[in-house]
């Protein structure tokens, strides 16, 4: 190889590793996002520390996100109202009963949502929406309206299908969540202060409280879910 075809080679590599790197940005500026909007909350939060998180400009930054409330969105989109079409996917392609798919939703949010750092927007959303209203209103739209559709569906689906009681859907959705809102809280706040042996196993509390709903909701044992009585 010439002098002339290795330095086009190097110049080659190094155009490619920038285009690389500038593809990365979005993603590691959103990761970084994540970590600080979850750790510090959304006001305490600055566009200069996600971008030195990062390891990019305050500049580069605004290149891909216009204000630090699009950055938040974005966010929010990435980790959580993202998911929405892949849920709504399964639900649409589920063929046993009604009980085992509540059962797969609930342990499949703990999974993939509950137990991971994206837990934290929906602690951060619930101590910090009154001051912004605007934001409020956003995860109102994405995150939340979407999520009691998906809990709807599948409550209604049982009961269409006489797997489930007849019940009051809109308050039956709440049933569903409470669990789950609260096993997210208490995993980021008193679950830190506790030692092992005080502390709750998120895995066995959920499959209590699903089996306790399931008690409830289902006309007929289903499964091998162990109802009685």
């Amino acid at each position: 190889m010439s002098l002339t075809q290795h330095i086009s080679s190097v110049a080659d590599r190094l155009c490619h590793k920038r285009e690389r790197r500038k593809d990365a940005r979005p993603g590691e500026l959103l990761a970084a996002a994540l970590e600080l909007f979850v750790g510090k909350g959304y006001a305490a939060t600055r566009v200069e520390e996600v971008a030195r998180h990062a390891g990019v400009s305050k500049g580069t930054l605004f290149l891909y996100f216009s204000t630090k409330e699009e950055l938040f969105k974005a966010v929010v989109r990435e980790n959580l109202a993202g998911r929405f079409p892949e849920w709504e996917a399964e639900l649409a392609a589920w063929g046993g009963n009604s009980a085992d798919l509540l059962s797969y939703a609930m342990h499949s949010w703990w999974e993939r949502v509950g137990a991971t750092k994206a837990a934290g927007i929906s602690r951060l959303m619930m101590s910090e929406a009154g001051n912004f209203p605007e934001l409020a209103t956003f995860y109102q739209r994405e995150v939340i309206a979407p999520g009691h559709e998906l809990i709807r569906r599948i409550l209604q689906r049982g009961i269409d299908q006489g797997e489930f009681h007849p019940m009051d859907i809109k308050h039956g959705i709440y049933v569903v969540l409470a669990p789950m809102i609260f096993l997210m809280t208490w995993n980021q706040s008193m679950g830190t202060c506790l030692d092992g042996q005080q502390n709750l196993e998120p895995e066995k509390y959920l499959a209590l409280q699903i089996e306790i709903i399931l008690r409830g909701l289902c006309i007929h044992p289903v499964g091998n879910l162990p109802i009685t009585g």
